[in-house]
């Protein structure tokens, strides 16, 4: 059942009017969502091309993911609680001009060291519209129907990291990896000005005045909750297997098996494709099963594929399928595991939807640092090491989902 931000009276809207609006909104917050995405998977075609460019060592171009992913999941920590205070749109517009900022420094640098810098301020400011986009959601629904738009949103954000990869391989075809970042800025600015068309979830009225003063307490309390932990513990593993997998993908298909840039971003392209699939599973029968229960069988089949996917790329069967075939399921589990998990979390937590989402979201992504950056660290020029640690988060994220409390199931 849906609850919208209560304001001053007014004339009720049409019904056509309202679907306008309706329609209007999870477009917008569509694109919102998709900025995680499509600020990392537009780029990774060019990785090779930017490792020559700026004479990157071994394994240091994957550093450029896991900083990202640093200021993504800290940032979080701080824009959660901003907006609990003074509402989402404003925080929203703030982050937007930092992301243009980022992603202008991207283009103009010269030196690895520099572009990992901008990367975390470019992080920062796309991590505020990821995350309260989850908490706008919070806003207007609850319960199932909360984690059915949030399986409809995730299925609409999607479309970014699809096209992604497509889009940077044209990019590079038509001009040099510095276009794609000067592409970036350039989405940020038409977001920017279609957020004037957006409206505010989180009137005054509802709004915690004490929320930055004890944001520190407020998470630590979360931090206290069986609950929240397990959810946190399901999406932050899956997140962490996600990433090794943007990381290791490119230097697996590219450097180690040969395919062209265009090639992997097809194939990068059918993963996302599999999460399209699951999430329009989930949404439609979230109501008949519980997001629980369909959190817990994504998990599992994370855990099957990792285990398999480990298996074929330590000892290199079947080639590229051998890889592409357990990473699809891995990746298709989002479908099932993510909207599902932050529903889960954000469950009951009005006035704190905010911090909840930044919490659930760092952790999200804080697992994906190391994911990414372990990749790099461990990088031995063959898919093993991306195989190894993704084995490893889908166990973690079964153990997690199934550690969730009884009580909190449908």
């Amino acid at each position: 059942m849906s609850s919208s931000p209560s304001g001053p009276a007014s004339t009720p809207p049409t019904s056509d009017t309202a679907t306008r609006q309706s329609l209007l909104t999870l477009g917008i917050l569509s694109a919102l969502m998709a900025f995680a995405s499509i600020s990392t998977d537009v780029y990774l075609p060019a990785l090779p091309a930017m490792a020559l460019a700026l004479h990157a060592g071994h394994g240091a171009m994957e550093l450029t993911i896991s900083s990202y992913l640093i200021g993504f999941s800290l940032g979080q920590l701080a824009w959660g609680p901003i907006s609990d205070r003074f509402g989402r749109r404003l925080p929203v517009a703030v982050g937007l001009v930092l992301f243009i900022i980022g992603s202008v420094g991207c283009a103009l640098t010269d030196s690895v060291g520099a572009m990992i810098a901008w990367r975390v301020l470019q992080a920062a400011g796309a991590c505020a519209n990821v995350v309260l986009a989850r908490a706008m959601v919070r806003d207007l629904y609850a319960g199932p129907q909360a984690a059915r738009m949030m399986s409809t949103l995730m299925t609409v954000a999607a479309v970014a990291p699809l096209i992604g990869p497509a889009m940077g391989s044209l990019i590079l075809q038509a001009a040099s990896w510095r276009a794609i970042f000067w592409t970036l800025a350039g989405i940020g600015a038409l977001t920017l000005l279609a957020l004037r068309r957006l409206p505010e979830t989180l009137p005054a009225q509802r709004r915690n005045p004490h929320a930055l003063n004890g944001a520190l307490s407020i998470y630590a309390s979360l931090l206290g909750q069986r609950r929240i932990l397990a959810y946190m513990g399901t999406g932050g593993f899956f997140y962490g297997g996600i990433y090794a997998y943007v990381a290791g993908t490119p230097a697996a298909y590219i450097s180690y098996h040969h395919m062209s840039p265009q090639a992997y971003g097809v194939l990068f392209s059918l993963g996302i494709v599999g999460i399209m699939a699951t999430n329009q599973v989930s949404s439609r029968l979230v109501l008949k099963l519980g997001s629980d229960r369909l959190m817990r069988i994504g998990a599992l089949c994370a855990a099957g594929s990792g285990l398999v996917l480990a298996l074929t790329a330590g000892v290199d069967i079947g080639g590229v399928a051998g890889l592409a075939a357990p990473l699809f399921v891995y990746v298709g589990a989002n479908g099932l595991i993510v909207a599902n998990a932050i529903a889960g979390a954000l469950t009951g937590y009005g006035e704190r939807a905010g911090a909840v989402s930044a919490l659930v979201g760092a952790a999200h992504y804080g697992t994906g640092i190391l994911g990414s950056a372990l990749v790099g660290l461990l990088a031995d020029g063959t898919p093993w090491p991306m195989g190894l640690i993704i084995a490893l988060c889908g166990v973690g994220t079964a153990v997690s989902a199934l550690s969730v409390p009884r009580k909190a199931l449908p």
